[in-house]
């Protein structure tokens, strides 16, 4: 992996995100964060982040020694984020560098975001940059962080937490959920589904989903949801009710419910909004210029409803969302 050629600047003025590895991180968020951060996407016509790894050490055994990392950046590539990602570890235990945890402050004291991966909260909070305010963890080790870190507001049964200027996930799988996130608060709905077409995976699960759901393979094959929510997906500005899911499955609202917990860890209103939220973020992006048309379009009745919802997912209104990310904004870095 080498300094200049794999990690160079690719365009003036991109966001850049920077991953710190320290001895045994885990492989798999690296490889997430390379994965939604650090791949040209030639289908999207930009560059959407300038990535770089970097570490306290030429050479950085992984996690459990599968690998050994060498010749990346060393910590002052840490100096020039603007995202941070930090090191994420199984020995929770182990103090982590002082050379790391400095940087993770300095970085905190210019104002760039930081993001935790799965036990990367550990990480955080050592640093001192997390008292006060809201993080997740892993579920394994909510009662280890919450009696070494009482300060800290940890929401432990959660994908991942969106506290601002820092962003923790709960589990490995989640590491994609948040960076998608990411994604999406930087280049819009319509960009972070691009990249979770080439990822496979799921364009949206909500922070709030469950970390933890009973059955995440149903024991019957009747029981999936698959078919219910891509019939739903096709009629979202149709008024569609959660009795009309359930009819649709051929189950009681309440078995219903149950499913969803089950599968997918939320509710089923709370995923029919998601999803008609996340349609009206992808017309207003496509230059659909009146609110009451992409309310009506995409199941969410009225524009004040709209509003309301925007605000509260997204932390900005539909104009502020078409500004930023509407036909006519350009690009990040332009």
């Amino acid at each position: 992996m080498a300094k200049e050629s794999s990690h160079a600047p690719r365009s003036v003025g991109a966001h850049r995100v920077v991953v710190i590895v320290d001895e045994n991180s885990n492989p798999f968020e690296l490889g997430c964060a390379t994965e939604v951060f650090g791949l040209r996407r030639p289908e999207i016509g930009r560059e959407l982040y300038d990535f770089r790894v970097c570490s306290p050490e030429p050479r950085t055994p992984m996690r459990d020694g599968f690998f050994t990392l060498t010749d990346v950046a060393d910590l002052d590539a840490a100096d020039t984020a603007d995202t941070l990602i930090v090191p994420n570890r199984p020995d929770v235990d182990v103090p982590r560098r002082p050379a790391v945890l400095d940087a993770v402050r300095r970085a905190h004291a210019r104002g760039a975001r930081l993001v935790g991966f799965c036990s990367g909260a550990f990480t955080l909070a050592e640093a001192g940059v997390l008292d006060g305010r809201r993080a997740t963890a892993h579920w394994q080790w909510a009662d280890s962080f919450r009696a070494r870190f009482p300060a800290v507001r940890l929401e432990s049964d959660v994908l991942f937490v969106d506290d601002g200027d820092i962003l923790t996930a709960a589990g490995s799988a989640a590491a994609l959920d948040l960076g998608l996130h990411v994604v999406r608060r930087d280049h819009g709905a319509e960009v972070a589904n691009a990249v979770s077409r080439r990822l496979v995976f799921a364009a949206h699960r909500d922070g709030g989903q469950r970390q933890f759901v009973e059955r995440p393979m149903p024991d019957l094959p009747d029981e999936s949801l698959a078919p219910v929510l891509a019939w739903a997906q096709e009629r979202l500005a149709a008024p569609l009710t959660v009795s009309d899911l359930a009819a649709r499955a051929a189950v009681s609202p309440a078995t219903l419910h149950r499913r969803f917990r089950a599968q997918l860890g939320t509710t089923p209103l709370a995923w029919l909004t998601g999803e008609r939220l996340a349609l009206a973020c992808r017309l207003i992006e496509r230059g659909q210029s009146r609110f009451e048309l992409v309310a009506r379009d995409s199941g969410l009745g009225t524009a004040a409803n709209l509003r309301t919802l925007m605000r509260r997912e997204t932390g900005i209104t539909p104009s502020a969302y078409r500004r930023r990310f509407g036909s006519e904004a350009a690009p990040e870095g332009a």
